[in-house]
């Protein structure tokens, strides 16, 4: 079974603004990373360009009048009601060809899901993907068109079960959102507690309601987790809950902003930790939807996300990035030469355990019980 890569460098003609920390160009980096290791040459490999998702596509999450605001400040020119959608100066800033940036992102996702539907790929990766904070009416956290949500009821209405997981140091809020009232999308967040950064949700007892009453798992972590801390949650929350879910497509967001080093989080996962998150899911044997997401440490997020696609098409790829990538690399200040980096062999601090502890009986209590006993 061949795997889908879409190839993000038409969008890098975009920008958010030389003082935002979101850098469209760590796109075309890791591209170019995967690409200096020949994983985009490899015969199981084919490479797919981005597309606009068409506003039918969008409006099976978004709204219309939304939609209309972001697509009217494509020019980059200030509209009324520009700030009750969330858009404008700060984190969701409208600028030349934002609305073509966020349906071509999302159109990629959906292109990704479309790829595992007919069987062409067993696994798509859009590294653009992941801009998991957009709500019905309003941008957020840097994402103005929910890609995962509108991939996700792609893979729902062919009748898919879907397991939505997220180690992106922000909790997947919007995902959440859209689907908190069903059980046909588990959804899964690993992210740093709301109670000390954006978006300030994601609490243990946020499970879901009615018939998704059970299907929201989210696991807050303190600043200061390391990678004892992710190999238990996956080891403990993940696993069994897949498991027990069974379900027919994953769909990850592999936000790289939980490892250690990030601008604005406050995590300290090592690339060996992500690497390890990769294996298990490609070790899952199910149809794999992989989406990028947050990071602001630009060479964590290149070498975060072709460790993935290493993993994704079976290659242990060797630690010393290819001379001509750093060379490339350096004019944009990245100056990785370790593919991996070293291993994180602190352990989390106390106050970091202890508060998982509770974390992880509480859900044994709560969510548990109601994914154990579905089907």
């Amino acid at each position: 079974m061949k795997n889908c890569l879409i190839d993000p460098r038409d969008l890098l003609k975009f920008d958010f603004g030389p003082m935002h920390p979101f850098k469209i160009y760590r796109l075309g980096l890791a591209y170019e990373l995967m690409e200096a290791y020949g994983l985009t040459a490899l015969d199981r490999v084919y490479i797919l360009k981005p597309r606009e998702a068409t506003p039918e596509e969008a409006k099976t999450f978004h709204v219309d009048g939304y939609l209309e605001v972001l697509r009217l400040a494509d020019s980059g020119m200030w509209i009324p009601n520009l700030f009750a959608h969330g858009l404008g100066p700060g984190d969701n800033p409208v600028f030349p060809g934002v609305y073509e940036w966020g349906m071509s992102v999302a159109g990629a996702s959906i292109e990704c899901a479309e790829e595992l539907l007919a069987g062409r790929a067993g696994a798509a990766f859009n590294i653009s993907g992941g801009l998991h904070h957009a709500m019905p009416s309003r941008a957020a956290g840097f994402c103005h068109i929910n890609d995962p949500v509108l991939a996700i009821n792609k893979l729902l209405a062919a009748g898919k079960r879907v397991a939505y997981i997220d180690i992106d140091a922000h909790h997947g809020d919007g995902v959440q959102h859209a689907f908190y009232n069903t059980d046909q999308v588990l959804t899964i967040s690993v992210h740093q507690s709301g109670h000390t950064i954006f978006p300030g949700t994601g609490f243990v007892d946020e499970t879901g309601q009615d018939r998704g009453a059970g299907y929201a798992v989210n696991v807050p972590l303190l600043p200061g987790a390391r990678d004892d801390v992710f190999s238990r949650v996956r080891a403990e929350v993940i696993a069994p809950l897949l498991a027990a879910y069974d379900p027919d497509v994953i769909v990850t967001q592999l936000g790289a902003d939980a490892m250690l080093g990030d601008r604005i989080a406050n995590l300290g996962m090592s690339l060996h930790e992500f690497e390890r998150f990769a294996k298990f899911y490609r070790g899952l044997n199910k149809p794999w939807l992989a989406l990028g997401g947050g990071g602001y440490d630009v060479g964590n997020v290149a070498r975060a996300w072709t460790l993935v696609f290493g993993v994704m098409n079976e290659i242990d790829l060797p630690d010393a990035i290819p001379d001509a990538w750093i060379t490339h690399a350096a004019s944009y200040g990245v100056t990785e030469t370790s593919l991996r980096g070293p291993e994180v062999t602190e352990p989390s601090p106390e106050h970091v355990l202890d508060d998982l502890d509770r974390t992880l009986a509480a859900l044994k209590k709560t969510v548990f019980p109601i994914i154990g006993n579905q089907r």
